[in-house]
């Protein structure tokens, strides 16, 4: 299979690019950079850069319209910037307009060489559900109505436009991923590190997190089984609350985890996306474990000895 990735240079795009090449598949990576990403995978066979911005049409959709797949990362960082009306902008355009090249360039060519529907696994974030508190929400759950919940209303909807052109599509809706090499939990560590770690807030908010690992697993998924389409839950089956989840990374740290961080004092240093930290979400996978998927790290504890063994 011939793979067109966007985001392909970030943490889960790389760790895909490398999973994909060990199972002999061909990965085409969308960057801005070519030289830099080639760095990435020197001298590697199976791998091909491709210049160009996600977000402006260009020739870089020939490519993608060659490929029998795509999976679709790109997004700015939510955590980037404080959220003032410049960067809510960017995160917007990153991802709304970027998947609206995709699909369009996905509907010059949705059939692959032997006629099969072409797939589309395009992320989306679990924001798509607003705050509910402790009510668990799988796939079917409606939508909420608050700054990243429209975000990734318009998001998904630019990826439902390559079903219109007959490809299969699926919206990976990813949670806390944790991974030791960055994202949200490199940022945890420091205040552990420094003696000083625990829960966020009241601590009874919800983290739904998944292993890096697992996340892989999933868009392989989406890519293989054609019996996937539409929302999927990117989280780990079993969503712990934040107290509980500071427990578990003051142990697999071996630090304590009883110094809480007061919402107010988050909300100032952060501004407005301090409510993803401290209102919290309870996701299951449902849809992933109705298709049989079964998770390499069901448990926190789990997940983090992996990712702090040695």
């Amino acid at each position: 299979m011939r793979v067109f990735i966007t985001g392909g240079t970030g943490l889960v795009g790389n760790r895909l690019v490398h999973k994909l090449l060990g199972r002999c598949d061909q990965a085409v990576v969308l960057t801005r950079r070519a030289d830099v990403a080639q760095q990435l995978w020197p001298g590697q066979a199976g791998v091909t850069a491709v210049q160009g911005d996600p977000v402006q049409s260009g020739p870089w959709q020939d490519s993608l319209a060659e490929c029998d797949a795509v999976v679709n990362l790109v997004g700015e960082g939510i955590f980037n910037k404080r959220w003032r009306t410049a960067f809510k902008e960017l995160m917007y355009t990153s991802r709304v307009k970027s998947t609206d090249n995709v699909a369009a360039a996905l509907g010059r060519q949705p059939k692959t060489a032997s006629g099969a529907a072409k797939v589309l696994v395009s992320a989306s974030a679990i924001g798509y559900y607003g705050f509910t508190g402790d009510e668990e929400l799988g796939e079917n759950a409606p939508a909420g109505d608050d700054t990243l919940a429209r975000l990734c209303i318009d998001w998904e909807k630019s990826a439902d436009a390559a079903a219109g052109h007959g490809c299969r599509v699926v919206k990976v809706r990813v949670g806390v991923v944790l991974d030791r090499a960055g994202g949200a939990l490199k940022k945890m560590l420091l205040p552990f590190k420094m003696f000083v770690g625990g829960p966020i807030g009241s601590g009874k908010q919800f983290v739904s997190w998944i292993h890096h690992e697992d996340l892989v697993g999933l868009i392989l998924l989406g890519l293989d089984n054609a019996q996937t389409a539409g929302p999927m839950n990117g989280t780990a089956p079993r969503p712990v609350t934040n107290r509980d989840f500071s427990k578990a990374l003051g142990r697999a740290l071996h630090r304590p985890s009883f110094m809480p961080t007061p919402r107010f004092a988050l909300r100032i240093a952060l501004g407005e996306v301090a409510d993803l930290i401290t209102k919290g979400q309870r996701v299951v996978p449902r849809k992933a474990l109705e298709l049989g998927y079964k998770f390499q790290y069901e448990t926190i504890d789990a997940a983090l000895a992996q990712l702090f063994a040695g």
